[in-house]
């Protein structure tokens, strides 16, 4: 992706869900579900010439709360099941669609431990952020492996002479990546990943049809999908739970589970009273080699 200029620039979605992670820290009140400054910092200031990324409209308190909220749990979620997997001799996590996902910056404990990170992207905003790490100082550590790729071409052979190791077990997060594919693109990714050895696990987010929505959540939902049509990468594919389960079966998956907006709101948000929850437009399938 190119800003316009010919230069390599972020992401617009990627740039926007880090200031989401951002605006949790400023806009509700502690505990937090997760605490990333960092997305922050690599967004840049003001996360655009001139401005005021919390005067962004999509950075609205009130409009965004259910959005972020499922935003922040979706990144902990991950987070706790790879940093667990490490802490039993996990090696491999492997992020698909990274944009500017942050755990290797903030979690270097974990890499410095024997964890491998191999992020998968589109070349230019890699580029870009690859930049940025070594703008902000933070560099990319040797356990750290940016892997540039085409989404429509061989990105799979790209990731494995990248260093993955298919007979070593690995974790594969998908956050915010199968409402963009194509249902055979998104089986052709299943494929791959439960071709991996026993003991790997696959994470991904999918996007529910606007009818399962929350009924005050349906607006936003539309205007998303009119955003990103307009912006051209539409969102092409929608799940209900037991659709994407059985998808995960049929392509080889051994044990799937549908991790739900209720199950995450029991596991991060319990006690709050604030009423910050996640929105059941966006869940979690957890599907294990």
């Amino acid at each position: 992706m190119t800003d316009g200029t010919g230069e390599v620039a972020a992401e617009h979605t990627a740039v926007r869900v880090a200031l989401w992670r951002a605006l949790h820290l400023r806009a509700d009140p502690p505990p937090y579900v997760i605490e990333d400054e960092v997305g922050l910092r690599l967004a840049g200031p003001g996360a655009g010439p001139g401005e005021d990324w919390r005067e962004r409209p999509d950075m609205d308190v009130v409009g965004t709360r259910r959005m972020r909220a499922s935003i922040v749990a979706r990144a902990r979620y991950v987070e706790d099941l790879v940093v667990e997997r490490a802490g039993e001799g996990l090696v491999q996590y492997v992020v698909l669609g990274a944009g500017l996902d942050t755990f290797a910056q903030r979690r270097p404990d974990v890499g410095a431990g024997g964890l491998r990170v191999f992020e998968v992207d589109q070349a230019g905003p890699q580029e870009w952020k690859r930049q940025r790490l070594e703008e902000l100082g933070f560099g990319v550590p040797e356990w750290l492996r940016l892997v540039p790729v085409d989404f429509e071409g061989d990105w799979w052979g790209q990731l494995l002479a990248a260093g993955l190791d298919p007979g070593r077990p690995a974790v594969v997060a998908s956050a915010g990546v199968t409402m963009y594919l194509t249902p055979e693109a998104i089986r052709t990714t299943f494929r791959l990943v439960a071709s991996l050895a026993p003991g790997s696990t696959l994470v991904s987010t999918f996007l529910r049809p606007v009818e399962d929505v929350e009924p005050e959540e349906q607006p936003r939902l539309r205007t998303a999908m009119k955003g990103a049509e307009a912006a051209g990468t539409p969102f092409r594919t929608f799940y209900r739970p037991p659709e994407i389960l059985a998808l995960a079966h049929e392509t080889g998956f051994r044990k799937v589970r549908h991790v739900s907006a209720a199950d995450l709101e029991k596991r991060y948000f319990a006690g709050r009273r604030d009423g910050l929850r996640p929105s059941r437009g966006e869940e979690l399938l957890v599907a294990d080699v």
